[in-house]
């Protein structure tokens, strides 16, 4: 039998196979941008994202970085705000004196405070076209009015879209069309020691570009916000700097400027911090979707867990999260979670610690299951919980007692009565020995312990008197002891070294 031969003409094959390769490029990049982003209902801001995040050699900026700043720059814009503040006291008191006033009458009057403008300076960076800004909050926080200049000397009133004080992030909406942006990167991807640039407008001089390395990512516990995940650099970065851009050599935005250490100045020191442009894209879609940010909710108290904690709890290495504290009736309860547990990974990754936890159960939207892998009593157990919504909660005095030994040696404690519970501002029925007196060179003061903090439980055994807590106590010696603490109505778990 013959076999036949289809022939096709060479500019066709050729033709189709163009075709193929252009078709399969644009679906491989419109997955690449759509894969890892939540939506939350609503229509997001129509951003530009970053299509290049491959390494940049240095070589290639022989003249300097002219190419990645000169388009970044007009992306950037000045904030200034206003807003109405009652005056202080009167600066001349005797005004208002009785002995004053029967010489003179009534003729100066009361001399009541007068309102007066308060005036801020700040920067911010358009995100979208049409005139989406983002910059911080603080930057416009109580402002009743809001302008905004672009690099070009235009002005315009800006309307406040929405807030979030809880990581710093706002955005604003001006009334402006074809107007220059940056590419939004991914900062997750950024690396210590990759070259950024700094862009705003310090003291009011005019736009500035600094530059420096990412000195860190994923600082946190600093007490600027609720939610922190910074990045720091070295970039120079100065009151009114604030809101502005944190840049990478491929102009892409990765981070909104927020905040710097000044050493007790008030100028740069060389340590500035910039939320990360994934932690603020995804505030900024929420603002503008809901008017507001929804996060995910466990009700529970995390913390770290240190390497002293981890031989208490029977784990071979730090890591995790303690939870310290359940509150009733939360998501965490109702799944059956308990002090003591450690929280080992989230969906199947691993939690590295307590603000870690916070960060990623704030970021999944309330509804969502999650499975908890954790450690109680040192044996391993999976748990299921479906998140809550994040609401506002609360922004959560004795004489010598009882003294300890051994490694809780200078540290006194008392009988935790009503009357000390009340002046506490602890929930009624609170248990445990309140600390009445430290001494600040023992042991106990070197872990953080402060008269006023109720020991609830020594070495995981509950107290509710001296009497248990010298039970509890008894054989310690000169070991470490694992104290859980009561302060301000929040636990949290104390492990104390012998002195040595």
């Amino acid at each position: 039998m013959k076999s036949s031969v289809l022939h096709i003409p060479r500019w066709l094959a050729t033709a189709v196979v163009v075709v193929a390769l252009i078709g399969g490029g644009v679906l491989a990049i419109g997955l690449r941008n759509w894969s890892g982003h939540e939506v939350y209902g609503a229509t997001s801001p129509d951003v530009t994202l970053a299509r290049n995040a491959a390494p940049v050699s240095l070589a290639n900026f022989s003249n300097g970085f002219a190419a990645v700043l000169k388009p970044a720059l007009p992306a950037v814009v000045n904030i200034h705000t206003s807003k109405i503040v009652k005056e202080g006291q009167n600066a001349m008191p005797f005004f208002n004196d009785p002995f004053f006033r029967q010489f003179f009458g009534n003729q100066f009057g009361q001399m009541q405070p007068r309102p007066e403008r308060e005036r801020s300076l700040g920067s911010g960076v358009i995100i979208t076209s049409d005139g989406t800004i983002l910059t911080n909050n603080h930057v416009i926080d109580g402002a009743s009015d809001i302008k905004v200049q672009l690099s070009d000397k235009r002005e315009f009133s800006a309307k406040l879209i929405g807030t979030d004080p809880r990581t710093d992030i706002a955005v604003l909406k001006i009334d402006a069309t074809g107007l220059p942006t940056l590419a939004l990167g991914d900062s997750s991807k950024l690396q210590v020691g990759d070259v950024i640039f700094a862009i705003g407008d310090p003291f009011g001089v005019g736009e500035t570009a600094t530059m420096g390395i990412a000195s860190a990512t994923g600082r946190s516990g600093l007490g600027i916000e609720n939610y922190e995940d910074f990045i720091q650099t070295d970039a120079a970065i100065n009151p009114g700097n604030s809101g502005g851009a944190m840049i990478d050599l491929h102009g892409n935005l990765i981070g909104i400027n927020t905040a710097i250490a000044t050493g007790g100045g008030e100028g740069n020191v060389g340590i500035g911090f910039a939320i990360p442009i994934n932690m603020a894209r995804s505030v900024m879609d929420q603002l503008v979707t809901h008017g507001k940010v929804v996060r995910g909710y466990l009700g529970l108290v995390p913390q770290d867990v240190t390497p002293q904690i981890a031989k208490q709890f029977g784990l071979s290495e730090p890591g995790g999260a303690l939870i310290a504290e359940v509150s009733p009736d939360t998501p965490a309860s109702r799944a059956g979670l308990k002090r003591g547990d450690i929280i080992l990974r989230v969906n199947g990754e691993p939690v590295s610690s307590a603000n870690d936890l916070r960060l990623r159960i704030s970021q999944t939207a309330p509804g969502t299951n999650v499975k908890l892998a954790i450690s109680r009593d040192g044996k391993p157990q999976d748990i299921s919980i479906t998140l809550g919504e994040y609401r506002d909660e609360k922004e959560a005095s004795a004489g010598p007692g009882e003294s300890s030994e051994g490694t809780l040696q200078g540290l006194h404690v008392q009988e935790l009565t009503p009357d000390i519970v009340q002046q506490l501002n602890l929930p009624a029925g609170t248990h445990g020995v309140v600390i009445s007196d430290i001494d600040p060179v023992s042991s106990a003061s070197s872990a953080d312990l402060q008269r006023g903090d109720v020991i609830q439980e020594v070495n995981r055994k509950p107290v509710s008197s001296i009497e248990q807590y010298k039970q509890a106590l008894a054989g310690a010696d000169n070991k470490p002891v694992l104290l859980l603490v009561n302060r301000g109505g929040t636990t949290h778990y104390v492990d104390v070294e012998p002195a040595k």
